[in-house]
C-alpha cells in the first residue's frame, strides 16, 4: 500500500491512536501505556542532537513491550519523586510512507506541559514523534516510537511517559 492508498477510516483510526496515547498517560492510567505497543516494540526519549547525528544514546530506551511493563511497575512501586500531572498536546500525524508490509511511517509534534501540585504549569518537553504503526489483530499499535525532544535540557528525571 503506497501513502495516496490511505482512506479516511484508517487515517482516523490512526489519530484515535494518537489521541488514545496521550489521553491514557494525561490521565495516569499507566497499565495502560504498554498496550499501545507491539510485543516487540521500540520506545526512545532521544535529545535531537543525538537523533540527527545518528548517536544512539537516548535518555530512555525500551525495545519490548516487557521492559514498558518494568517501567509501568516502577512509576507505581519504586520511583520516588514530586507527583505531577502532566498534559500533551499532539499534532496531527503526518503520514510520511507506507512501506511494503504496510506500516505507516508517521511524524507528529509534541508539547507536553507539567503541573506541580505547589506550582503553576510549566512546558517540560516538546519535540516530535517518529512513529511506525503497524495493523495488529487488536488494532493500530506501535512498533517503534522515537520521541526527539527539541532542547538540550530537560528535567532532572522523566519519570512518566512522554
Amino acid at each position: 500500500m503506497n501513502r495516496d492508498a490511505l482512506t479516511l477510516d484508517l487515517y482516523h483510526e490512526l489519530q484515535t491512536l494518537y489521541a488514545d496515547y496521550a489521553s491514557a498517560v494525561d490521565s495516569g492510567q499507566w497499565d495502560l501505556w504498554p498496550g499501545f505497543f507491539t510485543e516487540d516494540c521500540v520506545y526512545k526519549l532521544q535529545p535531537r542532537e543525538n537523533h540527527e547525528r545518528g548517536f544512539p544514546l537516548a535518555t530512555l530506551s525500551f525495545e519490548s513491550q516487557a521492559m514498558l511493563r518494568d517501567r509501568v511497575y516502577g512509576i507505581k512501586e519504586t520511583l520516588f519523586h514530586d507527583p505531577y500531572y502532566q498534559r500533551h498536546v499532539v499534532s496531527a500525524p503526518l503520514v510520511r510512507r507506507v512501506d511494503e508490509h504496510g506500516a505507516m511511517h508517521c511524524e507528529a509534534n509534541y508539547a507536553v506541559f507539567r503541573t506541580k501540585l505547589d506550582g503553576p504549569s510549566t512546558v517540560f518537553n516538546v519535540g516530535r514523534y517518529l512513529d511506525v504503526v503497524v495493523r495488529t489483530p487488536q488494532g493500530l499499535r506501535f512498533a517503534q516510537r522515537l520521541c526527539v525532544y527539541d532542547s538540550e535540557m530537560i528535567p532532572n528525571a522523566i519519570i512518566y511517559p512522554i
